[in-house]
């Protein structure tokens, strides 16, 4: 049988990143990044329902494309990429910190762990508003 899973899934979220820059998580009740993980959360959530997608459990790789107004930029690269990949992945494992008020929204993951990435790969293109483009999926297996 022929597994007919997709294997890339790509979607757009309005506004800002959730930012990754404190060791306090960023799915903490009331953090001042909830927002923005909500936003995530709920344009990965749809992304996922159109497609059939279900999270992937080898190799993976994530690209993020920042709009953003000229001059306005508003974090690092890697601070914007620690926020997307954490919010992604499976939050099983941050369930100790109480995830109760994200509501269904825990449950949406695009891929197991962290540790799956194998690349990583970020770009800002101009834009009058801020938007991103999210881009994961799996990397074929290298012997």
């Amino acid at each position: 049988m022929q597994d007919t899973r997709a294997l890339a899934l790509t979607f757009e979220v309005s506004g800002l990143p959730p930012v990754k820059t404190e060791a306090l998580s960023i799915f903490a009740a009331g953090h001042r990044q909830a927002t923005r993980v909500r936003a995530l959360l709920q344009a990965a959530c749809a992304a996922a329902q159109r497609t059939g997608w279900t999270p992937l459990a080898g190799p993976v790789e994530v690209d993020l494309v920042l709009g953003c107004p000229p001059g306005h930029r508003t974090s690092d690269a890697s601070s914007l990429l620690g926020g997307v990949c954490a919010v992604l992945q499976d939050k099983k494992r941050v369930a100790s910190i109480g995830l109760a008020h994200l509501g269904v929204l825990v449950d949406v993951a695009l891929y197991d762990d962290d540790r799956q990435i194998r690349r990583l790969s970020y770009a800002e293109q101009p834009a009058e508003d801020f938007s991103y483009q999210v881009r994961v999926a799996a990397v074929p297996n290298v012997v």
